[in-house]
């Protein structure tokens, strides 16, 4: 029987989340046989110990990300033209390369372009044996990762602020300058508040893509848990316990934030209803 959808052609908002409770199914399944099997324990405790490598790429990849595009989204408003020029080329170019074959640029051509430039800019102190010359393997492989992925993300976030920040009533702005209000207190007071209800839906969608855009991390022998399965299955040929069991914890860091997100945004929007 079909489910009966509103004057709008949307089902309602009170459907029921069968698709959760599959899905909670599926997750006691898998925790039940992680507890009983001790194959899957072995799997899963051999995994999850790239976990604090995944987080910590994730958060200072996605806050740097947040900062780089803020301030692309910046210049793309900026009354130069060059300015707004330079922003559209970054968001441009940066979005039509793929993400891995970015992180390959930066960690193998990026990285070792700027051991030379940083040699240059040193060599007086070098020769007069204040400090050592920069080599290639002092940039480790994961701040190369988070560097590429910040960039990857800069460039998509930049529309999120962009959009939100061309949201607010142009006439708010104005009576903002009217009254006084310096550039910074404008968009501290009156446009960040208002922008914030836009940008947080899709820059909540972005830092889950970052989650699981982590992964790519592995490609360079970061040790997240990706790399943790690739090494294990690789060694045991148990591909499938460990891609399942890899599987399953990205579900439950993605799902549990989409969920957690999610709520923050109704409460959000309900108080700004009142």
């Amino acid at each position: 029987m079909a489910l009966q959808a509103g004057p709008s052609g949307h089902h309602s908002k009170d459907d029921f989340p069968w698709w959760l409770v599959v899905l909670v199914f599926i997750g006691i399944a898998t925790a039940v046989a992680i507890v009983t099997s001790d194959l899957y324990a072995q799997v899963f405790t051999t995994i999850v110990q790239g976990i604090g490598t995944t987080i910590f790429v994730t958060l200072v990849a996605f806050s740097l990300a947040m900062a780089l595009g803020l301030g692309v989204a910046l210049l793309g408003l900026s009354d130069s033209l060059i300015l707004r020029q330079i922003a559209r080329f970054y968001v441009e170019v940066i979005r039509g390369i793929p993400i891995l074959v970015l992180l390959s640029y930066i960690a193998f051509v990026g990285a070792p372009a700027f051991v030379a430039l940083y040699n240059t800019i040193t060599s007086p102190l070098v020769s007069a044996g204040w400090t050592d010359p920069l080599v290639v393997r002092d940039v480790p492989l994961m701040w190369r990762a988070i560097v590429a992925l910040m960039i990857a993300y800069a460039a998509f976030i930049a529309e999120v602020f962009r959009a939100g920040i061309q949201s607010v009533d142009p006439g708010q702005i104005e009576a903002a300058k009217a009254l006084g209000l310096s550039r910074y207190r404008r968009f501290r007071h009156v446009i960040a508040p208002q922008a914030f209800r836009v940008i947080f839906p899709p820059l909540s969608n972005d830092f889950i893509a970052m989650v699981k855009d982590s992964s790519l991390v592995s490609v360079l022998g970061v040790a997240d848990i990706t790399q943790f399965a690739k090494i294990y299955s690789s060694g045991s040929f148990r591909y499938f316990e460990s891609y399942s069991i890899l599987a399953y914890i990205y579900l439950i860091l993605t799902i549990g934030l989409s969920l957690a997100l999610r709520k923050f945004e109704k409460r959000m929007r309900e108080r700004h209803m009142r």
